[in-house]
């Protein structure tokens, strides 16, 4: 009898909690699934910003919100994809700079709304964790930069949210400031030889000589193998995995020194 209740409380009572445990998550991720925007949804925001207001948007993003959806799946899941579908309208000739360019003022208008729910408690001014995030100069694809500004922002960190327009520039920030992390995003392939220089001459010039490099961008999620090939210390796809990534290099980094 002592044995049997030695078995039933030391395994079989575990098993039945860990079980009750995993089928409570899978359940939750086929909830939040459900209520995720799918591309019906983005669609019709992409239709909405290229002809209203940005209030019209906005009301139809609440009513996705209010579907259920998670402030990390509207950005995930709705805005990011809606940029990169005007993106595409663009280059595919169905809409015009001028169209493309109000539509992501809008979208852009969109997340600033949604930027006070990334913020926390934390994010009082004290934090020594600080990246500078920004396209690589001369890159015309920002919206990415600024979805992940605000994942980094509710995680903590001190973002500076830059967009330099030209190499020179950049580096003036790194010699009178000095960053944790740097977080650098890239569109375009042929842009790849310019960001490699201008991770190496920010290593140079940077005033934390350990500063670490983290890479992104729309080409890097395509072809993540030349990420290897940039001298970086890290890829990220979107912003949850940009945390995650500049919280390793940070660890990596204070191991070493």
């Amino acid at each position: 009898m002592a044995r049997l209740v030695s078995t039933i409380e030391g395994e079989i009572v575990p098993r039945l909690v860990l079980t009750r445990r995993l089928t409570r998550v899978s359940n939750e991720q086929a909830s939040e699934s459900a209520r995720a925007p799918d591309p019906v949804d983005v669609a019709e925001l992409v239709r909405l910003l290229l002809a209203h207001d940005v209030g019209v948007s906005s009301a139809y993003v609440e009513t996705v919100r209010q579907r259920g959806a998670s402030l990390e799946a509207i950005c995930l899941g709705l805005l990011a994809p809606a940029a990169r579908r005007l993106g595409e309208l663009w280059e595919e000739d169905e809409c015009n700079f001028m169209q493309v360019t109000v539509g992501l003022c809008r979208l852009h208008q969109l997340l600033r709304e949604l930027s006070p729910e990334f913020r926390t408690d934390e994010e009082d001014g004290k934090t020594s964790r600080r990246i500078l995030l920004a396209p690589c100069p001369g890159e015309q694809h920002t919206f990415g930069v600024s979805v992940v500004a605000q994942f980094l922002r509710r995680a903590g960190w001190d973002v500076w949210h830059e967009f330099p327009a030209t190499h020179e520039e950049m580096l003036r920030v790194f010699c009178q400031h000095r960053f944790s992390v740097v977080g650098l995003s890239i569109a375009s392939e042929t842009r790849l030889d310019e960001l490699k220089a201008t991770i190496r001459a920010i290593r140079h010039v940077s005033r934390n000589r350990a500063v670490g490099i983290l890479v992104g961008g729309p080409i890097l999620v395509i072809k993540p193998e030349l990420a290897a090939s940039l001298g970086a210390d890290a890829m990220a796809v979107d912003g949850p995995q940009a945390v995650l990534r500049a919280e390793q290099i940070c660890s990596a980094l204070a191991t070493v020194n």
